[in-house]
């Protein structure tokens, strides 16, 4: 018999096993400061561009005395328990109603987390009759909640509606063959490494030719995109046939928690039958107050939705003038694509940091092919013009040496003796 234990530390996964080296600089580094587009790391200042604060709502003060007051009359405890038992209020229901209109669905019901809440609502939605397409670059949130779905799952190739269609037969005829069950489509409203849209008007136009329901995760969407920042699907001018519409508050609102609207007898079975809302403490006083808070700030001033468009086209229009490759973006999501191995990413990011100053994420293998290297820029509200032209320059320059073979170096720094 194997020891568990012993077993995983022979194998500390893809990116585990380069912890040793990176922990603290590539991987789990220390920002430090108030939250926004300048911020310390490892005593230095750095233009931060990997903090998903589109809006720029993180230190906005109306925001920070939201949080500070509710904190001071609720306190972190209140209020206690499970929602269903003892730990629902007034400010949570006011919450779910304003999202539901909001979204322009009748109802709507508040998770404690994003990740955890979409891989709950495909297990609540879900049994094992049921089948379940979905796009092949969704987020891990989705693809954590499938593996445990114990039906059968088709995929389609990302943004693919040919595709899409022919798993679409597959889980049709599938569905008639064992008379029972029903069909589920995932997607994105925007897919937050490449930043390009999901085809919701195009899996929703398929609605007449096939029965399924459609579950849209728009977590980028959410607050950026639309009129009034309602999403991708008001974008595309389909949230109608949104069935589910579900987005969390990490990102445009800041904060902690999600939710998911639609029908108010779904949203209601959902309220009764979710397992990780049921048996979980409530969503704390100071976060809900405080989100009913970003909620009114996102529907009353267009101007940051705006802010955040304008920077965001400042700084793909200056990528693309310098002959960059930002793929197929449709969003704010601004990815760089170049080609390089491990080595070389790994220099340039540490060239890009202690040499200007800039700090973003970056992808490369396992996680995409070998060879290839994703750096991806998230603009906000919060970003001025100098941290874009100094952006610019710093990846104008630091690609020419990456052309010009200077970052091949033989092994990766230690990074954490050097901290």
């Amino acid at each position: 018999m194997a020891d568990i234990f012993e077993r995983l530390l022979k194998n500390y996964g893809p990116i585990g096993q380069h912890r040793e080296r990176a922990h603290g600089y590539f991987a789990f580094p220390k920002l430090e400061g108030e939250i926004g587009s300048r911020m310390k790391f490892r005593g230095k200042e750095m233009i931060v561009w990997s903090l998903n604060n589109y809006l720029g709502l993180a230190n906005h003060p109306e925001i920070r005395k939201a949080d500070a007051d509710a904190a001071a009359q609720f306190g972190l405890a209140s209020p206690m328990g499970a929602r269903m038992m003892s730990g629902n209020t007034n400010y949570h229901e006011l919450l779910e109603q304003q999202l539901a209109e909001f979204e322009s669905k009748e109802d709507a019901i508040l998770l404690n987390f994003g990740y955890q809440g979409m891989v709950s609502i495909i297990d609540v939605l879900c049994g094992r009759h049921d089948v379940i397409v979905y796009d092949a670059e969704s987020h891990a949130c989705i693809i954590d909640g499938l593996r445990l779905h114990p039906g059968h799952r088709y995929v389609f190739k990302h943004n693919d509606i040919e595709d899409f269609e022919k798993q679409l037969q597959r889980a049709t005829a599938l569905i008639e063959k064992q008379k029972a069950g029903g069909i589920l489509v995932i997607t994105e409203g925007v897919f937050g490494m490449a930043g390009d849209q999901g085809k919701v008007k195009e899996i929703a136009a398929l609605k007449g030719k096939y029965d399924f329901r459609l579950l849209v995760d728009d977590a980028h969407g959410f607050g950026t995109l639309g009129e009034t920042g309602a999403g991708a699907g008001e974008a595309q001018g389909v949230q109608d046939e949104i069935d589910l519409y579900f987005s969390t508050f990490a990102k445009s609102m800041a904060s902690i928690g999600a939710f998911v609207a639609g029908p108010k007898s779904i949203i209601d079975y959902i309220r009764y039958n979710i397992r990780s809302q049921i048996f979980a403490k409530s969503l704390p006083m100071p976060l809900v107050l405080g989100n009913l808070k970003r909620l009114e700030l996102l529907r009353t001033r267009p101007e940051l939705k705006n802010k955040l468009w304008e920077n965001a086209m400042k700084l793909q229009k200056g990528l693309k003038e310098k002959g960059f490759d930002i793929g197929k973006t449709d969003s704010v999501v601004t990815p760089v694509y170049m080609k390089g191995g491990v080595e070389e990413a790994t220099a340039m990011v540490m060239d890009l940091r202690e040499n200007y100053g800039i700090f973003c994420s970056i992808v490369v293998y396992p996680v995409i092919p070998k060879g290839h290297i994703i750096y991806r820029l998230i603009p906000t509200a919060a970003h001025t013009d100098e941290d874009i032209s100094r952006t610019l320059i710093a990846f104008e320059e630091t690609k020419k040496k990456l052309d010009a073979g200077e970052y091949k170096v033989e092994a990766i720094p230690d990074m954490a003796e050097a901290n």
